[in-house]
């Protein structure tokens, strides 16, 4: 029998997003890989435990020191995964979370997956401000791994489209499930802040610039 087409959960309407939210958690506890829009490009994700980065290494073919960041959609996750927001770090967040920053936080040693860890010895962690993602995080009750979703070599997705087409056959095996929220406008990554030192560093440029980010924090270390 012919295999029917992969296909993606349409994931745009509040209608579709309330009807797309159980559906995805269950993915997520049976330690899935899931496709979903987010405010920059399509992400790949999962639990952020050992199954769950397991199955997202797997899927992704990501090489060793390449950790995945978390979403989150609260602060009140980051007390649970044990992880320190300083006051430096604490006035970017409230400036600009949720957003496109992307915080490197230290702690949540014995909580959180090893493989997450970043060479500076912190976890990444950036509050989303999509809608529908954040209420799917909420709906979960824990942060979710994050990377983009592509093959090495071919750029980010913008669109499940895309998605369904490269990664069929994951699809086709029940691995991988994909949230369709449209295509996406063309956006800058997330800017990285490592707030593992004495002073915050930018280790990646994006969408919020150095100087305004020295309006919260004036010893920030880097441009953007």
């Amino acid at each position: 029998m012919t295999e029917p087409p992969a296909r993606a959960i349409p994931f745009w309407s509040s209608a579709e997003v309330e009807a797309g939210v159980p559906l995805a958690c269950a993915h997520l506890t049976a330690r899935r890989v899931l496709a979903y829009p987010t405010e920059t490009v399509y992400g790949f994700g999962g639990s952020a435990d050992r199954d769950g980065v397991d199955a997202l290494i797997a899927l992704k073919g990501r090489p060793p020191g390449k950790p995945f960041l978390l979403l989150i959609a609260g602060s009140d996750m980051l007390l649970r995964l044990g992880l320190r927001l300083g006051g430096q770090a604490a006035a970017l967040a409230a400036r600009h979370w949720p957003g496109p920053l992307t915080l490197v936080l230290p702690g949540g040693e014995g909580r959180i997956p090893d493989r997450l860890r970043g060479p500076e010895g912190g976890i990444a962690v950036r509050w989303t401000p999509h809608a529908g993602i954040s209420r799917l995080i909420r709906a979960f009750g824990e942060p979710i791994t994050s990377t983009s979703a592509n093959r090495p070599g071919v750029p980010p997705a913008m669109s499940a489209g895309e998605i369904v087409s490269q990664w069929g056959s994951a699809i086709g095996r029940g691995g991988l499930l994909v949230l369709d929220g449209g295509r996406l406008d063309p956006s800058a990554p997330s800017t990285v802040v490592d707030c593992t030192g004495r002073r915050p560093r930018v280790i990646r440029p994006g969408a919020i610039s150095a100087d305004v980010l020295r309006a919260s924090v004036p010893d920030l270390i880097g441009d953007a």
